[in-house]
């Protein structure tokens, strides 16, 4: 059990999610982590620990940007180590964040298919997996991501029980399991 949060609006959101992580901190102990977006740059923070002791004012100030995520952990898969901790960030090729919650049945079949294709993971979280596969290229040479049809297609692969929230440099999505 999780809880994740998106924001999308025309005022800076950093102050929306560290409230809405607060509501949601009976979702989870272990870890919290904002992403912010302005202007294509991503600003993120995330360690262990309560909602209150991740973020204090100098983190806060330093989120700038009028959409962002956010996650407070607690974890079902993976172990209790900062690495673990949510948003998950992928720079290449086009930079997302993801924050999820659920469990992937078929995480370790995912996760051998990532890796011939040669995707190098650092956790052992199925939402990892997630933001690798959200994050390939679908086909060589893209240009420009279409973000419904990743999310489309991630979908269609897995199996079990999830909600994500996706930060892209340009928009906020979300999506549950079928």
């Amino acid at each position: 059990m999780c809880g994740i949060i998106g924001i999308f609006a025309r005022s800076p959101v950093n102050q929306a999610l560290y409230d809405g992580l607060t509501v949601l901190q009976h979702r989870g102990q272990d870890a919290a982590g904002i992403v912010t977006c302005d202007e294509n740059r991503l600003y993120m923070r995330k360690d262990n620990g309560l909602v209150r002791d991740v973020f204090h004012t100098r983190h806060m100030v330093r989120l700038h940007g009028n959409m962002g995520i956010g996650h407070v952990r607690y974890p079902t898969a993976g172990c209790f180590s900062s690495a673990e901790a949510q948003p998950f960030y992928v720079n290449s090729p086009f930079g997302i964040t993801l924050g999820h919650n659920g469990n992937l049945t078929n995480a370790v079949n995912l996760r051998q298919q990532l890796l011939k294709r040669g995707v190098g993971l650092s956790s052992t979280s199925d939402s990892e997996v997630i933001t690798q596969m959200l994050a390939a290229p679908v086909t060589n040479g893209e240009t420009e991501p279409e973000w419904e049809a990743r999310i489309d297609l991630f979908m269609q692969a897995a199996e079990g029980a999830y909600s994500l929230v996706l930060l892209t440099r340009d928009a906020v999505y979300g999506a549950r399991d079928p």
